[in-house]
C-alpha cells in the first residue's frame, strides 16, 4: 500500500537517529521522542514499531533496512554502520519512469507552466542520460523488473498527435485476435495504470466512431497520417469518474455495497478503493462501504484480490458474478 508523506518523513527521521554516532544508540522511547519532536506531533509507540517493521521488510518500500534490537541494552541499531535509506540503489524501472516523465514534459515545452521549469527539466534530462552508463557500471542499478513500460517508445509521437489534433494509424494486436487489426484513431488522452500506458481515442473503424482504449504495449506499429480532426471536448476526469482502472463501459454506474473484515476495513479507511467510497457501517464485526462505480473487470479483480476479507452485498448481478468466479477457483483445487 502506498505510504503517505508523514510516513516517509518518519522513516527519514528514524534513519537519521539510527545513523547519529554522536548520540547513544536509541531506545524505543528515545526514537519516539526524537521523531515526535521533528514532526512536531505526538507519535504513538505502535506507529514507530510499525515504521521500523516496514523499513525492515516492506517490499514496496524496498529499504530492507538492517535494523536490529539489542535486548540487553534495549536499543536499536543498524548492523551496517554505513547503511542509510537515502543511499538506496536506483532501479531500472525508476530510471525508465523518470525518462518517460521527462519525455512527456519535453513535449509540452511551449506551455507557460512548463517554460518556468524548462532549464531544470533539461538539466535533469542531460544528467540522467550522462550518468546512466556510469551508474550501471558502478552497480548502483538493479535490474529487478523488465519491460516495465513496454510501448513507451510510442509516447512522444502520440503526444504530438494529441497536441496537433492529428489522426494516427496503428496496427493493434489485441489478446483475442491472431493478427493485428488496423485502426485510424483520433487520439485524445494518454493514461498510465499498473505499469502500462493506454491511449484513449476514437477509432474511425468502429461503428459510430466509438471511444476505445488501446494499450501501448500492444501497438505493433504506428504511422502518422497527416490528416487532422476537429477538436473534441474530451474530459478525462469525467470520462473515468466512475471507473476503477482503465475500462469504461457504456453502462450507468451502480451502487456497490461491500462488507469487509474489521482489519481490512482499517486499511480501506486510509486507502479508499475509489473516490466515491463511503463508510456505511463500522463495527467490531464488520465494515460496510459503498462505491458508486461501473462494474468492470478492474473492479472484479480488485475485489477478488481481497479474498475472504470481503463479501459483495449488492448489486445482485455483481454478487452472482463474484460467486461464479469463486466457484471456478474452488474447482481448480479439487
Amino acid at each position: 500500500m502506498p505510504k503517505n508523506k508523514d510516513a516517509v518523513s518518519r522513516y527519514r527521521w528514524i534513519d537519521e537517529r539510527l545513523r547519529n554516532k554522536r548520540l547513544p544508540k536509541p531506545t524505543l522511547e528515545s526514537l519516539i521522542e526524537y521523531v515526535s519532536e521533528k514532526m512536531d506531533a505526538v507519535i504513538s509507540t505502535r506507529t514507530i514499531q510499525k515504521d521500523i517493521q516496514d523499513m525492515r521488510q516492506d517490499p514496496e518500500l524496498n529499504y530492507m533496512a538492517p535494523i536490529v534490537y539489542d535486548r540487553s541494552s534495549k536499543t536499536y541499531r543498524y548492523t551496517d554502520e554505513n547503511y542509510s535509506i537515502g543511499q538506496m540503489p536506483i532501479e531500472e524501472a525508476d530510471l525508465q519512469g523518470l525518462e518517460i516523465a521527462i519525455g512527456i514534459l519535453e513535449q509540452f515545452r511551449s506551455l507557460p507552466v512548463i517554460q518556468q521549469f524548462e532549464d531544470s527539466i533539461l538539466k535533469i534530462a542531460a544528467s540522467l542520460k550522462m550518468n546512466r552508463d556510469e551508474l550501471q557500471h558502478q552497480g548502483l542499478i538493479r535490474f529487478t523488473r523488465t519491460a516495465q513500460y513496454k510501448g513507451a517508445e510510442h509516447i512522444r509521437e502520440i503526444v504530438e498527435a494529441i497536441k496537433n489534433l492529428e489522426i494516427i494509424r496503428i496496427a493493434y494486436q489485441s489478446f483475442d485476435r491472431d493478427e493485428p487489426k488496423e485502426h485510424w484513431v483520433e487520439p485524445y488522452h494518454l493514461r498510465e495504470y499498473q505499469h502500462r500506458f493506454y491511449l484513449i481515442g476514437k477509432s474511425q473503424q468502429t461503428r459510430g466512431g466509438a471511444v476505445l482504449t488501446f494499450a501501448l504495449d500492444r501497438i505493433v506499429k504506428l504511422w502518422p497520417t497527416m490528416k487532422h480532426f476537429d477538436e473534441k471536448n474530451f474530459d478525462d476526469a469525467s470520462y473515468f469518474q466512475h471507473a476503477i482502472g482503465i475500462t469504461v463501459h457504456d453502462g450507468e454506474p451502480e451502487e456497490v455495497l461491500l462488507s469487509f473484515t474489521p482489519r481490512q476495513g482499517k486499511y480501506l479507511k486510509t486507502q479508499p478503493i475509489h473516490a466515491s467510497q463511503k463508510i456505511i457501517k463500522d463495527t467490531e464485526t464488520d465494515c460496510h462501504i459503498s462505491l458508486h462505480v461501473v462494474i468492470n473487470p478492474e473492479l472484479m479483480m480488485t475485489l477478488l484480490s481481497y479474498g475472504p476479507n470481503v463479501k459483495v452485498l449488492q448489486p445482485a448481478s455483481l454478487v452472482n458474478r463474484m460467486k461464479a468466479e469463486t466457484q471456478q477457483m474452488v474447482k481448480l483445487y479439487q
